[in-house]
């Protein structure tokens, strides 16, 4: 059996609150994210049999429902799990193994309440060839090849400076966007320098809140008393080095582009079916990157196609529409915020809504672009 819209996203819902919650753990962020999205899809608990989750474990967010499932997932790569947490549902789902899955999402990034420190385990890539040379997490690490990609296709500070301008137009419009006020590229090129040439206003939000998913057959969907389904056309996964120094380009990411081609093949779409795009953005750059790495744009292409306003309200490739990680909300691994943005904007529900969404490309990265995972979602239409 195909896996072409073969599943259907039948829930969907952030946590109630995002930004500061330091009453409210890690955990409690899932469970609540996942009550959303059960009433949403018109179920409960124990109408569930699978259960995915990354930072915490599924089994626990199991417990803390009551649901004693079937099928479990608890693959972690990073920002991007959440996409291939889909993957591997849609996967199960089609073989039997489960009918219903909730995936879940939950980080005091913020706040910190029941949180994990942050330190690469000094046995593995990272704490090898990285730690010991002085990188301080992802502002450090992350932004190593945005000066390389400036040399070699010549974008300008001007250019770079337009993705977070560009996005707090959209976060204008999305009342649950922490950060609304408009900005310009003198506001982004002003603010403190974090690792040259990032500036503070190309770096992502920390945030707490949470998101959670549910997923179950096409067919069934039909039966299901929830919000109109969207439905999985395609998805891809794929991962290239463990560290960044040891990626083949610092302009590029194999990840993206094998994972999200991957996922576009499978759906069977073009890229101008494509009306709406989410691609993950920790830092400013991780949206050009992947702008070109999908195939919507050449080599070299996407600062000046960002620049240009197509990405921006009105233009004709509407990209990161809740505002992103750099504007909307950014607990840490971002994936599952653009995958409900995506949801929305298939639905005609987002608060920053685009005409004619049928479908909707999210692609994330885990790590500093050493993981990627993509989806293709698409309405009813599509299918």
């Amino acid at each position: 059996m195909g896996l072409r819209g073969a599943i259907a996203i039948v829930g969907a819902a952030e946590s109630t609150d995002l930004g500061k919650l330091p009453d409210m753990s890690a955990l409690q962020l899932h469970v609540d994210a996942a009550l959303n999205a059960l009433a949403d899809a018109g179920l409960k608990p124990s109408d569930v049999d699978g259960v995915a989750s990354a930072g915490e474990l599924p089994n626990d967010v199991a417990d803390y429902l009551g649901i004693v499932p079937e099928y479990l997932d608890a693959t972690n790569v990073g920002g991007c799990s959440y996409m291939l947490h889909v993957r591997h549902a849609m996967a199960a789902i089609t073989a039997g193994l489960c009918e219903t899955v909730l995936i879940t999402h939950g980080e005091s990034g913020r706040s910190r309440v029941g949180m994990q420190p942050w330190a690469p385990a000094p046995q593995s890539m990272m704490g090898q060839f990285e730690v010991p040379y002085g990188p301080v997490g992802a502002p450090s690490l992350f932004p190593i090849g945005v000066r390389r990609y400036m040399d070699t296709y010549g974008m300008t500070e001007e250019q770079f400076a337009m993705v977070p301008v560009v996005q707090r137009e959209w976060a204008a419009r999305n009342p649950r966007a922490k950060l609304r006020d408009p900005i310009t590229v003198e506001d982004v090129l002003s603010s403190p320098v974090i690792a040259d040439p990032i500036h503070l206003a190309h770096c992502c939000l920390v945030t707490d809140g949470g998101g959670a998913l549910v997923l179950t057959s096409a067919e069934r969907a039909k039966d299901l008393c929830s919000s109109a389904p969207v439905y999985v056309l395609g998805a891809g996964e794929s991962s290239e080095s463990s560290v960044v120094s040891g990626l083949a380009s610092l302009t590029s990411s194999r990840a993206i582009e094998r994972g999200g081609r991957a996922a576009l093949r499978q759906a069977e779409v073009a890229h101008d079916d494509v009306g709406h795009l989410m691609i993950y953005d920790a830092f400013a750059h991780v949206p050009l990157y992947g702008l070109e790495d999908l195939g919507f744009v050449g080599r070299g292409e996407a600062a000046a196609f960002v620049a240009e306003r197509n990405t921006a309200p009105g233009g004709r490739l509407p990209l990161n529409t809740n505002g992103g990680g750099l504007s909307y909300t950014h607990t840490g691994m971002y994936g599952m915020f653009a995958i409900q943005e995506s949801v929305r904007q298939v639905r005609g529900t987002a608060p920053a809504q685009v005409d004619g969404v049928d479908v909707s490309v999210v692609t994330g990265v885990g790590g500093m672009f050493m993981t990627s995972g993509s989806l293709v979602l698409g309405s009813a239409s599509t299918v």
